[in-house]
Parts: structure tokens; sequence; C-alpha cells
């Protein structure tokens, strides 16, 4: 019988960044052509922004963000390490990586190599700002697949009638995706090596904004993005996402594997979210989510529309309804390990777990 640990994380690029990076990138979005201008006085900012701004341009905010995320994940770690999966299956977003104007599939499973190596610093935003280890531009990641783990969760989903795609090696590039990388970066963020493998499970979160923004988060803050007059297909539906996760912890269940079901991303990010006009996360929208996720409100989830998420900035949160799905199929509930919310750091971030039993 398979064995389950449910895991929440971030893959926040600015915890990737040189300390200064989150400041920021907060400080580029007030300068911005499409940046709302009541953002530019302080004097209309919510008292918790002016606090987190401080009088150092939020520079010892930021510090203190960095170090309570770090924490975090050497918590994360120390769970995953204790638990001794198999293999981690990591639920994260394409942003224009692989999904492209060839093919745009909702999902798509990674049967990676059994040594694949991946040099993440080569990617121009790194390249040009440097990274938060001061590490070269050709540091090698060195990380493992399980490529059988990976064919039988996806046979066992074809199985079940989903037309799950697959691939044995990345397109349009030779490092993993952003969502990947940087979560496995931060889970080795003291660099003593990563040893359990690994099966990235891609999500198409961007769905009809993919092509338009190339999965640049900050796209229409920067300028006008051109809107085709047929908008591009969508990605998966939340209650989707919330059925295959059920279909994949059913699956797995039927295993004899230790499988780490893994959710990566933060939930509203700020140049997303016409609900706050691009410029700090939904508080709102996320507390709703939280609440609903807390106490095992999976109903709540499930009702969530495409326009409602992407409304709030939510896009990527379709990684964590596919973990979502497979504890609802369980009947677990989540440990909220953390929530950091920020008015400056882009997105609020969540740590969460569903111990295994």
């Amino acid at each position: 019988m398979g064995h389950i640990l449910g895991i929440g994380t971030t893959h926040s690029p600015p915890l990737a960044l040189p300390d200064t990076g989150s400041a920021a990138m907060f400080k580029q979005a007030l300068l911005a052509p499409n940046a709302d201008p009541r953002y530019r006085d302080p004097a209309n900012w919510p008292a918790a922004m002016v606090a987190e701004f401080g009088d150092d341009d939020g520079a010892t905010s930021s510090r203190k963000h960095r170090a309570r995320l770090i924490e975090n994940f050497r918590a994360q770690r120390r769970m995953i390490d204790a638990f001794k999966p198999d293999f981690i299956v990591i639920f994260g977003d394409d942003q224009y990586e692989n999904f492209r104007e060839d093919i745009i599939p909702p999902f798509c499973i990674f049967g990676l190599d059994d040594d694949f190596q991946s040099q993440p610093w080569s990617r121009k935003r790194y390249a040009e700002a440097g990274n938060a280890w001061g590490e070269p531009n050709d540091w090698t990641f060195k990380l493992r697949g399980h490529r059988d783990g990976a064919k039988v969760l996806t046979t066992g989903l074809i199985q079940q009638g989903v037309l799950m795609p697959y691939a044995y090696q990345t397109l349009h590039q030779s490092v993993l995706a952003t969502a990947f990388t940087n979560t496995l970066a931060y889970l080795d963020y003291d660099r003593v090596g990563f040893p359990h493998p690994i099966v990235p499970f891609h999500v198409n979160c961007y769905g009809s904004d993919v092509l338009n923004s190339r999965g640049s988060h900050r796209a229409r803050l920067l300028g006008d993005v051109a809107r085709p007059a047929i908008p591009d297909p969508p990605g998966p539906s939340p209650a989707l996402c919330m059925d295959i996760g059920a279909k994949l912890a059913g699956i797995i269940a039927a295993t004899p594997y230790r499988v780490v079901l893994m959710a990566s991303s933060s939930w509203s990010h700020a140049a997303l979210s016409t609900n706050t006009a691009r410029m700090i996360p939904d508080h709102a929208s996320d507390r709703k989510l939280l609440e609903a996720f807390k106490t095992g409100d999976y109903a709540y989830w499930r009702s969530r529309t495409t326009a409602q998420l992407e409304a709030a900035g939510q896009h990527e949160v379709l990684n964590w309804m596919l973990l979502a799905g497979a504890m609802e199929a369980q009947g677990r509930k989540p440990v909220i390990d953390d929530y950091a919310e920020t008015y400056l750091f882009q997105a609020n971030k969540i740590f969460a777990s569903y111990p295994a039993r």
C-alpha cells in the first residue's frame, strides 16, 4: 500500500535573487507604465503596507521575510528526509517554458533521467542580477528523476480516462521550469545535496494568457499586451485539477511507493490581480481560500472558477488544487505551518503539510 506526504510550498523567484531583490521588484512595479497612480503616493497605502516599507524602502522587512521563508523550507526538507520518499511529485506551473506555440497541454508529467543536471542561473534574470548564493552562472544543480514512477502515474491516469500527456525531456530549454528548479533550490538552501528523485507535473496555470504574456507575471504592468479577438483556450479548471489529484491519490495507494505530493506556488500574485489594481496581493481572496483550506472545506475550493482565480491573481493555485483533490479523496485536512502575508513582496506565501498516516 502506498503512502503519501502532502506538502504545500512556494517557488517565489525573489528568494533566489540577492537580498535586495524583493524590495526592488516592488519599487519597479510602482514605476511601471500601467501602475495604478494611487499607489505612487504612500498616503494611499494601507497602514500595514506603510509599516512593511518602513524608513528604509522595505530593506529590513525584506531580510525578515527572506529568513522566515528559508526556515520554512528547512522545516519542509526535514519532513521530506524523515519520510524517505521513493519520489516526489511536484505540481508546478509552466511559464512559457515548455508550453509554447507548438504544444500547450493542460498538464504534462515529466519522466526525467535518473541523473538530471540543470543550470538555473544561466537564465537571463539570474545571469544579470546574480543569485542569493553567489553561485556562478554555470553552477550545475544535480538532480534525480524517477521515470518508472512517472510511467506508473501516467499509465494509471490514462487507464482511468484521463488523457495525460507525458514527456521524457524538456522542450525549448535545457533547465527545468522555474516552479521546479526554484522549489528544489530552496529545499536544498544549505547546499547539502538533494538526493530524492522527482517527477515534475507541469500545469498550464496561465491558460488563455500564457502566449500573450509569454509567462510573465508583470507583462500587463509593464505595457499593453495584445489580446486576440478570440481568446486562446483556457487552462484546466479548478474542479478538473481536484479530480485528477483524487485519481492520483488512488493510483499511489495501490502501489508500494512512498510519495510526496507537493504543490509549489505562492497564492495571489500582485501583478496578476485585477481585484487589487495589480499592485498588491489580494489578501481578502487569499484569506477566504485559506480558511476553507484549514477546515477541509474542499467544496469551496472546488466551486472556484477560472475567472475568480484569475481576477484574484491566484492563477498558480491550480497547483494546490491537485494537492487538495488528492487529500480530499483521503479525507485529510492540512496543518498550516505558516502563512506569510505581505504587501511589498509580490505574493502571499503558504506553507502547509499533510503528515503521512
